[in-house]
């Protein structure tokens, strides 16, 4: 599929991904390199944290579903970036063995008011659990290109 222009855009206009399986070895590995709090890296540590076991790294859980959103197509080839995120919440702890899916609804497209080949897109994104209980919720901007003329 290729990627929607900034005209292929409406409010309330819905996304929804395909699943992931989140596993050990995936927290362990990425948490290693990235955020290597022992919760997120030492299954024995994180047994005896709050959380009562091991989970994965919030930017993991982020990382991972912009992966899932990217492989839908939606901005193969007219995403330009993103100018930042807002009201992002890490809502509940992801497991070894969560299924992972992600919803999008968006709140806005509009185009720039300085630069006519291109237009800003907000959606509000859901990480959802495979209990369907949201994991990660925030807001995304994308600068997405506009139709050629």
């Amino acid at each position: 599929m290729r990627g929607r222009y900034l005209e292929d855009f409406a409010v309330g206009d819905r996304i929804a991904t395909a699943e992931a399986v989140v596993t050990e070895d995936m927290i362990v590995e990425f948490a290693g390199v990235y955020d290597p709090q022992p919760f997120h890296v030492d299954p024995a540590a994180a047994r005896h944290s709050i959380y009562g076991g091991l989970i994965a790294s919030g930017f993991q859980t982020l990382a991972l579903g912009f992966r899932l959103v990217w492989d839908t197509g939606l901005f193969d080839g007219t995403s330009m970036g993103s100018p930042g995120f807002d009201e992002l919440r890490w809502l509940k702890p992801v497991r070894p063995g969560d299924t992972l899916r992600v919803e999008g609804e968006v709140k806005e497209a509009r185009p720039s008011n300085s630069k006519p080949d291109r237009g800003l897109v907000r959606i509000a994104f859901r990480y959802l659990n495979q209990t369907g209980e949201p994991v990660l919720t925030f807001t995304s901007m994308h600068l997405i290109k506009r139709q050629p003329q």
